[in-house]
């Protein structure tokens, strides 16, 4: 119980930078019903996307070959994957995130 006791002592008279770590916690809490209603958002139009490039390629507007799948991959893999690397780094995962992004994919 003692360490119960100090989570919730740090809780409601910590501070971090100034500002109590509620105040934080609910900061990071939006921050994460935000990305969660981006990502779904962003999943919506690429699948929209993704079944506009089906169609261009199967009628022949656009060539899709392996070639210059691997060309394209080859040439922004690393990059993609440097961002992507570089965002998950910035973004504090903590429960109260992952309960945000949870829930704002959800009911976005």
């Amino acid at each position: 119980m003692d360490a119960i006791g100090q989570v919730f002592h740090f809780i409601t008279s910590g501070s971090i930078a100034g500002l109590p770590p509620i105040v934080l916690m609910i900061l990071i809490f939006v921050v994460g019903l935000i990305v969660g209603y981006l990502v779904h958002l962003f999943l919506e139009i690429a699948i929209i996307a993704a079944i506009i490039l089906f169609i261009v390629a199967y009628f022949g507007f656009w060539g899709l070959s392996l070639g210059a799948l691997k060309n394209y991959a080859t040439q922004y893999g690393s990059i993609v994957y440097q961002y992507g690397a570089l965002i998950i780094g910035i973004l504090p995962l903590s429960i109260g995130f992952i309960l945000g992004v949870i829930i704002g994919f959800v009911f976005a």
